[in-house]
Formats: C-alpha cells, structure tokens, sequence
C-alpha cells in the first residue's frame, strides 16, 4: 500500500462516523457477506458510508493492508476498526453492536 493511499483510506474513514468498506454499494452488495452487514446496519437504523472496493483496486488492496484483515466488508465506527461480517453479526446478536455504536455517540435507531 503506498502512503497517498493510506492517506485516502485515512482521509474515508475520518468523514464518517460509521464507514463500511464493502463490494457493491448499499443497494445492490457484490456480495453475500457485504449484503448481511449492510443488513444489520439497517435493521439498527445507523447511518452509514459505504466504500465499493470493486470500483478501486488501489481501495480494495490498501484497505486490507490498512487494517491488516483479509478479508471484505470492513466496518470502522468513529474511526475504529470493527471487523468484518462474522464479527459485525455476531456483535450484533450479542447486543455488542447497539452498545459500541451507543458508546462512541453514534445515534442508532434501535427497531
């Protein structure tokens, strides 16, 4: 990953408070897990930026260097590195989810 694109990702993940690294775009996920994450984010009601790594390869790479996770979709909150789709599933069945986004001022409206 060179600097000018950590500096990007850096630079997508400061304009949100919730920011999703995923394939596809909210509407229409790439991919199955990508779908489910976007998913829960819904059923919390928690505005959200989405990142299409499909539409840069520069993104798709550096963000897995950037986090050091292998893996798409990546969710970040107030900056922070979350996980990917098992760990944002399993957070949010644990009810761990609501309480992060509850915990960093994140307003989420819970159904």
């Amino acid at each position: 990953m060179t600097n000018a694109t950590g500096e990007r990702i850096k630079a997508m993940i400061a304009k949100s408070d919730v920011v999703l690294f995923m394939k596809g775009v909210p509407a229409a996920p790439q991919c199955g897990f990508s779908a489910a994450v976007v998913q829960v984010l819904a059923k919390l009601g928690v505005p959200f930026t989405s990142v299409d790594v499909l539409s840069d390869p520069e993104i798709r790479d550096g963000i897995k260097a950037f986090s050091n996770w292998p893996t798409i979709p990546q969710l970040y909150i107030k900056g922070e590195f979350v996980g990917g789709c098992d760990i944002v599933r399993e957070m949010f069945q644990a009810g761990e989810l609501t309480a992060l986004l509850h915990e960093s001022g994140v307003v989420a409206s819970t159904p």
